[in-house]
C-alpha cells in the first residue's frame, strides 16, 4: 500500500508528557470526580524488557467533558530516550444515535459531512495491535496485554494466535509487521469472532472465524483514523478478514439505509448488531474544520431478544430466576425448551456457561419454532403485546440533576392523573432512602402508578431504589425518566438559569440567599452524575426508559412522558389528554409548588467556622454580611467558546497550558471581573463606600446593575491564564481599580491563588509578551462583547 495515500503524525513527546500527567492526575482524584484507572503490563519476550501502562475511564464518564482523552482503549511507554509514547490508541469513545446530544439525527445533519463510511458491527472482541521501538509486536484486547489468565487477557492471547496463524499463512514475521505498524505509528484495530473460542450473540464458524480488521489509528492523543478502503487494502495485505463496508454521499441516504435494514436486523443474509458509521465533524461554528468521527447504529431486534435469551438460560443454569421485561411470550416457551434440553444434556450446562453452545440453542429452539430471528422479536406484536394488560404498580424514576424540571414534570402528572408523588426533599432524618420507598409503597396502594421524586444521580441511588422496590413488590413495574445530560454545558447554562430565577422556592437549594454556594453545590451534583445505561448495571431494572430533554421546557418533556407510557402501558393512560389539559397541568404546576419544608445545605467549612458564625448570628440576628467585593458577572459560555476559538489551530506549544487547564478541570466554572475588593477600601475609600451603599440597598441577588464587557486577548504563563478586558461604560458608572481590568480563566493548581492575575497583568504591562518573559497572549478576533451583571458578592 503506498505510504504517501496514507494520514500520518509523528508523535509529539511534549503532548504525549501532558497526557500522562493529566491522566495519573486523575488516578489521584476523590470519590465522585472523574476517575482514571492505570494498569502497568511487562511485554514477554520484548528484548528491552519494555512495559506498558493502560488507562480506563469508566465507560459513563465518557459523556462528561474535558477528559484528558476519550480514546477508549489507550496504552503508553517510554522509549530509549526516556520519553513519553503512545503504544496503543483505540477509538474515540463513540454513541448510538440518539444516545447523547452530537447523535440525535438533527445534529448529525448539521455538523458532520461524508463520505459516510458505513462498516458492520461485528460482534466479538476488541484486538489492538502495534509495534514497539524494539520491533516486539503487541497484541493486547481493549486493558490488558495478555500476560495474565484472567478473562479479559485470554482474549488478547486468542488475538495474538489468530495473529500469529495469519503472518504464517502470508509469510511474514512478527517483527515484520512491528516494524511497519511502527513506521506508520499505527494501531490496527481489529474484532476477534471465533466461536470455538468464545460465543456472543451472533454466529462465527469456522468458516467466518478470525480476526476482521475495522479500523487503523494514527498513534496520538488527537483521534486521526484511515478511511475504510485503506484499511481494506492494509486488510488484504496482512492477512485479516474485512468488514462490510457500504458508502454514502449525504446523510439523508444514511438515514434510510439504516432504518431499512432496522426493519429486519439483517444485512447481507445474516443478523447484525449494527454499523458503525464513520464521517467528518465540524469543530467550529462556521464549518471550516472538520475532524474524524464515528458514531453507531445499533438494531435493537433480533440482537437485544437474542441476548437477553442468553442471560435468561444463564440464570437458569446457576439456579436462579430468570429476569426478563421484552419479549415475555417468546422468552417464556423458549425457557421451556431450554430447560428440556439442558436437563436431557447434562454437559451442555458446563459448556453454555464457558460461552459455547449458546448460538446452537437458540437456533435449535428457532427450527422448532419453525421461524426466522426477525420473527421470534415480532411474536408479542402478533400474539398480544406483553404490557398491554399492565394498569397499575408503576413506580416512575427521575434520573436527573438539580434544574432539569424533574419536580416539575412529577406535580404536573399528579395534577393530570390524580397519581401520587413522594418528594425525597421531605423526609427528613435517618434511613430517607429505604423511608422513601417504603413512603412509595404506601402509596401504591391506593394509586396506579408513584413519582419517586428524587435526582437519583448516581447509579448506587438507582440500584438501591429498584432493589429495594422489588423486594417488597416483586411484580412492581420501574419507569425511568431520564433526564440527559448529553449536551453539558446547555444543561448547565438552562438549570442554572432556572435556578437562580427560582429564588428561594425550593426545599434544598435557596439560589436567592447564596448565589456562589448553590451553583457550587449543583457543579457537585452535576460532576457526580452518571448517565443511565439501559443495557447494563442498576438500569437494566427499568421496565422502560424515557429519554428527556432537560434544555427543553417542562410542557414538551410532560407530553412525552405521557405518550411514552401511554405506548407502552395503554391500560394505565387509555385517552391521550388534550393539548389544553396538558398546558393546564403543567401551569398549575409551576404556580401551585411551593415547597413544604426547606432544607439548608451547610457550606463546606469547618465546625469551628460555622459554629463562630453561628454564635455571631445568635448576637445580631438583623445584621447584614458585609461587602467582600464589587464585580461584573459575564455568561460562562460566550467566554468559553471565545478562548476555544482563541487557541484552536495555535502551536502545540501555546496551546498547552490552555489545554492543561482543560484537562485538569482548574477552568473555573463561573467568570467575572473584579472591579473593587475590600481590601483596597483604604486606598478608594469613597469609591468602596459607594459600592458598600448600592450592594445594602440591592435585591436578595445582589444585582446592582448592568455593564458590558469587551474582550480583547488573553494573557498567560505557566502559573495562571488570564483575559484583558475593557468596561463599555458610557456613563462612567462603574470603577475598577486594578491597573488592568481582567477575568481569571484559571490556575494550574490550589497553591495559586487567582489574585495573582495582577502580578501577571502588570508583569505583561512591563515586559510585553513572547521571546524570553516566560509570558504569551492569544488576540481575540472580532473581540467580542459580553452584557455583563454588576453584583456585590457578601462575605461568608
Amino acid at each position: 500500500m503506498d505510504l504517501s495515500k496514507a494520514p500520518y503524525c509523528e508523535q509529539d513527546p511534549q503532548q504525549n508528557s501532558q497526557l500522562v500527567r493529566a491522566l495519573n492526575d486523575g488516578t489521584k482524584k476523590a470519590k465522585g470526580d472523574i476517575k482514571v484507572k492505570k494498569t502497568t503490563f511487562k511485554i514477554p519476550g520484548s528484548p528491552d524488557g519494555i512495559s506498558v501502562d493502560s488507562w480506563r475511564f469508566q465507560d459513563w464518564d465518557y459523556k462528561k467533558p474535558n477528559l484528558p482523552t476519550y480514546a477508549r482503549g489507550l496504552f503508553t511507554t517510554r522509549n530509549r530516550r526516556n520519553d513519553h509514547e503512545i503504544a496503543v490508541r483505540g477509538y474515540d469513545k463513540f454513541f448510538n444515535v440518539g444516545e447523547v446530544f452530537d447523535t440525535k439525527w438533527e445534529n448529525i445533519k448539521r455538523k458532520t459531512r461524508g463520505p459516510y463510511e458505513l462498516t458492520l458491527k461485528e460482534n466479538g472482541c476488541i484486538i489492538f495491535i502495534s509495534g514497539l521501538e524494539d520491533e516486539t509486536l503487541l497484541v493486547c484486547s481493549k486493558h490488558s496485554t495478555g500476560d495474565r489468565s484472567d478473562v479479559e487477557v485470554s482474549h488478547a492471547s486468542a488475538g495474538e494466535k489468530w495473529v500469529n496463524k495469519q503472518l504464517a499463512t502470508i509469510g511474514k514475521t512478527r517483527e515484520d509487521f512491528a516494524r511497519e505498524l511502527r513506521r506508520r505509528n499505527i494501531t490496527a484495530v481489529a474484532e476477534l469472532c471465533d466461536d470455538d473460542f468464545e460465543e456472543h450473540i451472533l454466529a462465527y464458524g469456522p468458516d467466518k472465524a478470525g480476526l476482521y480488521l475495522h479500523g487503523i489509528n494514527v498513534n496520538i492523543p488527537e483521534f486521526m483514523t484511515y478511511p475504510s478502503h485503506l484499511v481494506q487494502q492494509f486488510a488484504d495485505e496482512w492477512g485479516f478478514r474485512k468488514v462490510d463496508l457500504e458508502s454514502f454521499d449525504d446523510i439523508e441516504t444514511v438515514k434510510d439505509f439504516l432504518e431499512k435494514v432496522a426493519e429486519s436486523g439483517a444485512h447481507g443474509g445474516r443478523d447484525v448488531e449494527g454499523f458503525v458509521v464513520r464521517c467528518g465533524i465540524s469543530s467550529d461554528a462556521e464549518q471550516t474544520q472538520y475532524n474524524d468521527w464515528f458514531f453507531k447504529y445499533k438494531f435493537e431486534e433480533p440482537y437485544l431478544m437474542y441476548r437477553q435469551w442468553r442471560e435468561c438460560t444463564k440464570s437458569l443454569i446457576s439456579g436462579k430466576p430468570p429476569r426478563f421485561k421484552k419479549h415475555t411470550k417468546i422468552t417464556e416457551e423458549y425457557l421451556l425448551y431450554a430447560r428440556k434440553r439442558l436437563a436431557q444434556d447434562p454437559k451442555m450446562s458446563k459448556l453454555y456457561s464457558q460461552n459455547h453452545g449458546i448460538i446452537a440453542l437458540r437456533d435449535d429452539f428457532l427450527a422448532y419454532k419453525n421461524m426466522k430471528g426477525s420473527e421470534a422479536a415480532n411474536f408479542e406484536n402478533i400474539f398480544g403485546n406483553d404490557t398491554s394488560s399492565v394498569s397499575g404498580d408503576v413506580v416512575l424514576v427521575p434520573i436527573a440533576t438539580i434544574g432539569c424540571g424533574k419536580t416539575t414534570v412529577g406535580v404536573a402528572l399528579s395534577h393530570l392523573f390524580g397519581w401520587g408523588i413522594v418528594q425525597n426533599d421531605n423526609i427528613q432524618g435517618k434511613g430517607r432512602p429505604a423511608r422513601l420507598v417504603q413512603a412509595v409503597m404506601s402509596l401504591l396502594v391506593d394509586h396506579p402508578v408513584v413519582i419517586a421524586d428524587r435526582n437519583n444521580s448516581e447509579r448506587r441511588e438507582r440500584e438501591q431504589i429498584i432493589k429495594d422496590v422489588l423486594i417488597q413488590h416483586k411484580n412492581a413495574r420501574l419507569v425511568g425518566l431520564n433526564f440527559t445530560h448529553g449536551d453539558i454545558d446547555e444543561v448547565r447554562r438552562v438549570t442554572r438559569e432556572r435556578v437562580l430565577k427560582r429564588g428561594d422556592n425550593h426545599q434544598t437549594i435557596q439560589a436567592a440567599s447564596d448565589e456562589n454556594k448553590v451553583i457550587g453545590i449543583m457543579e457537585n451534583f452535576i460532576s457526580r452524575f452518571q448517565p443511565c445505561d439501559p443495557d447494563s448495571g442498576p438500569d437494566v431494572g427499568f421496565d422502560l426508559v424515557i429519554d428527556l430533554d432537560p434544555a427543553q421546557g417542562s410542557r414538551v418533556n410532560v407530553e412525552k412522558v405521557v405518550t411514552e407510557l401511554r405506548k407502552k402501558y395503554p391500560l394505565l393512560i387509555p385517552t391521550m389528554p388534550s393539548a389544553e389539559d396538558l398546558d393546564a397541568a403543567v401551569k398549575g404546576a409551576i404556580e401551585d409548588y411551593t415547597p413544604s419544608i426547606k432544607h439548608q445545605i451547610p457550606d463546606r467549612t469547618s465546625k469551628r467556622e460555622q459554629k463562630r458564625s453561628e454564635i455571631q448570628h445568635s448576637q445580631d440576628p438583623k445584621k447584614k454580611k458585609p461587602l467582600e467585593y464589587m464585580s461584573i458577572s459575564v455568561p460562562a459560555k460566550e467566554v468559553n467558546v471565545t478562548l476555544e476559538s482563541a487557541f484552536k489551530g495555535a502551536d502545540p506549544l501555546v496551546q498547552r497550558f490552555y489545554k492543561q487547564l482543560q484537562q485538569t478541570r482548574r477552568i473555573q466554572s463561573l467568570f467575572h471581573v473584579t472591579l473593587m475588593h475590600r481590601v483596597t477600601a483604604q486606598q478608594h475609600p469613597e469609591l468602596w463606600q459607594r459600592y458598600t451603599a448600592l450592594a445594602a440597598e440591592s435585591q436578595v441577588d445582589g444585582k446592582v446593575g448592568e455593564c458590558e464587557v469587551i474582550l480583547e486577548r488573553v494573557v498567560f504563563d505557566d502559573r495562571i491564564m488570564a483575559i484583558v478586558v475593557r468596561l463599555l461604560d458610557p456613563d462612567e458608572k462603574w470603577t475598577c481599580v486594578n491597573k488592568v481590568a481582567h477575568i481569571t480563566v484559571g490556575t494550574r493548581d490550589n497553591g495559586v491563588k487567582p489574585k495573582e492575575s495582577n502580578d501577571l497583568l502588570a508583569r505583561w504591562l512591563d515586559i510585553g509578551s513572547g521571546g524570553d518573559t516566560g509570558i504569551s497572549e492569544r488576540i481575540f478576533e472580532g473581540k467580542p462583547t459580553l452584557k455583563g451583571t454588576v453584583r456585590g458578592v457578601l462575605s461568608r
